[in-house]
Formats: structure tokens, C-alpha cells, sequence
């Protein structure tokens, strides 16, 4: 089951050399063996063939084209898709570009634009634990099975509230916020997988017992996966 990790890799991000503990804990606790392939911003226009898109922290990214673009593919081939911090902030924006028509753009992107759907957070999370109130029956809330959690951060931009209603009106559900109602997490219904949080679940614990959400995501590729490996 070929997974796409979609970011510039680096061994200064925590989150990337997290990664290799996390396939390995998916394989050893829940029996889901995983081939990840990283795959550079740069690089990212054709995921057509991975059985789960993962657009990982460590933005700015060298294209923002590219993380965009992986979202999209993630979205419209219904292709199992998890998207944290950086990953969270660019599904966003292929969603308010592609699917609201919105003329946006992400101000650690593009400093000088105009209309930000991503904007500098009123106080910078990087390096900080904070509370999730999660929706009653939400997909994040069930696969917790709590409606609230306390999650690591590594990020300074967030969603401009300002465009909170129109991503909801074209069908992004946001289910998850911090004490101060701002958005922390987002899903899309009645696609197999699709969520993003700001928060970085990569980061819980010491990596050895997978994150929840983590977990729901290696199951939703392993579900995609099942129908081509039975046609072989």
C-alpha cells in the first residue's frame, strides 16, 4: 500500500523524522504495512497511482503549486488523505481556490497579496500544546472518542476566519477549534478520507503508539487499497 508523503524533507523538521517510528509502530500494533514514498513539492502533480496522500508539516514548501495540487488530486480521486499543519493550511487553499472560486492566496506564500485565506495566527503556536474541542459526530470526533484533546503545534498561520462560512457553505465541515473558536480541524463528508489538522498528531507520545488519527488514516488507504489488490 504506496502512500505519498508530500513535503520538502529535512531532518530539522520533528514531524518528518517521526515518520519512519510511525510505519513501523502501523505494522507492528495494527498490521498495516505501508510503503512510504516521499515525494518533493516539486514533484507532486501525479498521485494518481499512491493509496494514500499525506501532506506533511515543513512549509514554506518549495511549490506551492505542487502541495496544492496533491491536495486536489487526494479530493477529487477520492484518494485517502490526511493534511497536517502545512498540509492543513494548503488543502484549505486548494479548496477555497478550486472548489469556492475564491482569489486567495497564503501569506507565508505570497507576503505582498491582497486576499489571504491563510494568515499569520494572532499568537504563534510553534512549539505549543493546546486544547481541541472536537464536533459530537464528526469523523475526528468518533475516531477520538472524545470531544476533546490536547494537541502538539509547530505552526504560525491558520485559516482567516473570514472565509469560515463560505468553505462551509461549499461543504468543508470544520470540527475542531481551540478555546477561542478559531478552526483547528477540518473534513470533508462523503469522501473514503479527507481531514486536516492544524495540530501535528505526528508529534504525540514518542512516536511508538500512533496517534489515533494516524491509525484511521492507515486504515482508510488499506481500505483503498483492498479492491485493486483483489483484481490482481
Amino acid at each position: 500500500m504506496r502512500i505519498a508523503l508530500v513535503a520538502d524533507r529535512s531532518p530539522s523538521v520533528r514531524s518528518h523524522a517521526r515518520v519512519p517510528r510511525l510505519i513501523e509502530a502501523l505494522r507492528e500494533r495494527d498490521g498495516i504495512a505501508l510503503d512510504p514514498y516521499w515525494i518533493p513539492t516539486t514533484e507532486a502533480d501525479d498521485l494518481d497511482g499512491f493509496d494514500g496522500i499525506w501532506i506533511m508539516p515543513g512549509s514554506p514548501y518549495a511549490s506551492e503549486a505542487g502541495a496544492v495540487q496533491a491536495a486536489r488530486t487526494a479530493r477529487e480521486r477520492r484518494i485517502p488523505f490526511l493534511g497536517t499543519c502545512g498540509g492543513f493550511q494548503h488543502m484549505l487553499l486548494e479548496y477555497g481556490r478550486n472548489v469556492c472560486g475564491l482569489d486567495v492566496a497564503h501569506a507565508e506564500n505570497s507576503p505582498g497579496g491582497e486576499a489571504f485565506l491563510l494568515e499569520p495566527l494572532s499568537c504563534s503556536l510553534a512549539g505549543h500544546e493546546g486544547l481541541v474541542r472536537l464536533t459530537p459526530g464528526s469523523r475526528i470526533e468518533q475516531i477520538m472518542g472524545t470531544t476533546s484533546i490536547v494537541e502538539a503545534y509547530s505552526c504560525s498561520y491558520g485559516l482567516n476566519d473570514a472565509y469560515r462560512g463560505t468553505l462551509a457553505e461549499h461543504g468543508l465541515v470544520f470540527s475542531g477549534h481551540a478555546e477561542d473558536g478559531m478552526v483547528r480541524v477540518a473534513e470533508l463528508p462523503g469522501h473514503p478520507f479527507f481531514v486536516g489538522t492544524l495540530f501535528q498528531p505526528e508529534l504525540a507520545g514518542d512516536g511508538r503508539r500512533p496517534h489515533p488519527l494516524i491509525a484511521a488514516f492507515a486504515a482508510a488507504v488499506q481500505r483503498h487499497a483492498q479492491p485493486a489488490v483483489a483484481a490482481r
